[in-house]
């Protein structure tokens, strides 16, 4: 029965693969370097749009990083609304409130000003504009949406997610503990402002779990099964940005030239995974998330080192490059992709993200990884599929006594 499933999953993958080569993959209109927000009202202007709603969090609103860009908006007569009460881990609620906003207030256009929350929160909020009589919860999986959204303008202020070019909105529900997501091609947004001033604020351990969900970007993507020439390419470009720069931009928050670089790594792993998709580490992360709260990026860094071992020599090719384009030396294929392996890991412990998780509780392992296969299988092109005493064994491992 289980050769049955993983033979379907392969044929699934096969199907989706090709599917892929008749979507749009251009790269969004990009506005980038230092004080590059201050140029996306001349953008909107250009586009006659006169009425637009930003999405955002109040922490953000707090720290007045968005004064610049109302300033801007203001000085051009752009009429604009703020929704700012995006949730770490946007609800179905907190999406209809956003979306409830954007309508009553006749907007054309939306921003999504923030991390991988407000980025979810304004992208599926605009699915539901476009998509009135589709609740969230009928959206989850795949190609769900299928119409073209309001113009929608990124403005990402972690280097992590890769939000601003990826289709996926990631939902959570706090009535049953998941958190899933919503993927279409509709959701990839046209439009991207990468200015690393507007990172420059973020504290270290920010830092650090973003630029590690980065790195777990390019790398699940590039490991997997649904590779094309691009998406190799802008993984390898991801993570040598990402080697050369998250620790001095960990260790320096103010260095915009490394700032710049994470912003750019971010961007060019959010093209690779898009488009090749993600694995286990992620169908894991998204279920810690929803049953416990863990951020997203701590997930993530944790969990690749410990998924990469577990898939074994069926990677190490694969990882042997990403060590030669990352500065890792070794000997031989193998030798070189243990070694890479061991550099993530040293990594996160120069940047103080730890090895384990003590949230977990033996009686919720079941239920975690019910969800994580649910969520990789059959759309995930893993290099190998695990079963569920598998993923099991993997859990346990990944807790760790307080």
């Amino acid at each position: 029965m289980w050769m049955l499933k993983t033979a379907y999953y392969r044929a699934f993958q096969k199907v989706m693969k090709i599917f892929m080569y008749f979507l749009d993959w251009s790269e969004p209109q990009m506005l980038t370097g230092p004080g590059s927000i201050r140029k996306l009202p001349g953008l909107i202007e250009e586009k006659g749009i006169n009425n637009v709603m930003i999405v955002t969090d109040k922490g953000l609103m707090q720290l007045h990083i968005l004064d610049g860009l109302f300033e801007e908006l203001r000085a051009k007569g752009i009429q604009y609304v703020v929704f700012d009460g995006v949730q770490p881990n946007p609800t179905i609620q907190n999406i209809e409130d956003a979306r409830d906003l954007f309508v009553q207030n006749g907007c054309e256009a939306m921003i999504a000003f923030g991390g991988g929350s407000p980025m979810d929160c304004a992208k599926a909020a605009a699915a539901r504009v476009v998509r009135p009589n589709k609740t969230i919860p009928q959206m989850r999986g795949v190609m769900k949406v299928m119409r073209k959204l309001p113009p929608f303008f990124a403005v990402p202020t972690t280097a992590g997610t890769g939000s601003e070019t990826t289709l996926a909105a990631v939902v959570s529900n706090p009535e049953t503990h998941e958190k899933y997501a919503i993927n279409d091609p509709s959701l990839r947004p046209k439009y991207a402002v990468l200015d690393p001033e507007l990172t420059v604020g973020l504290p270290p351990h920010i830092t650090s779990t973003t630029g590690m969900d980065a790195l777990t970007h390019a790398v699940e993507a590039y490991i997997g099964k649904s590779n094309v020439k691009s998406t190799l390419d802008y993984a390898e470009k991801a993570t040598k940005l990402i080697f050369e720069n998250l620790e001095t931009a960990y260790n320096d928050g103010k260095n915009i030239e490394a700032r710049n670089n994470m912003l750019l790594a971010s961007f060019y792993a959010g093209m690779a995974f898009t488009r090749a998709y993600v694995g286990y580490v992620h169908a894991i992360a998204h279920n810690l998330g929803g049953m416990y709260g863990v951020p997203h990026g701590l997930a993530n860094a944790i969990i690749l080192p410990v998924i990469l071992e577990e898939y074994g020599s069926a990677i190490y090719p694969q990882l042997a490059k990403l060590a030669d384009v990352a500065g890792v030396e070794g000997v031989s294929p193998a030798d070189k992709a243990l070694r890479f392996i061991a550099e993530i890991k040293a990594m996160n412990a120069r940047m103080n993200i730890p090895t384990g998780f003590t949230q977990i509780h033996d009686e919720d392992i079941d239920t975690i990884v019910e969800r994580a296969m649910k969520e990789a299988h059959p759309l995930y092109p893993t290099p190998v599929i695990f079963d569920k005493k598998r993923l099991c064994e993997i859990v346990r491992k990944l807790k760790i006594e307080e």
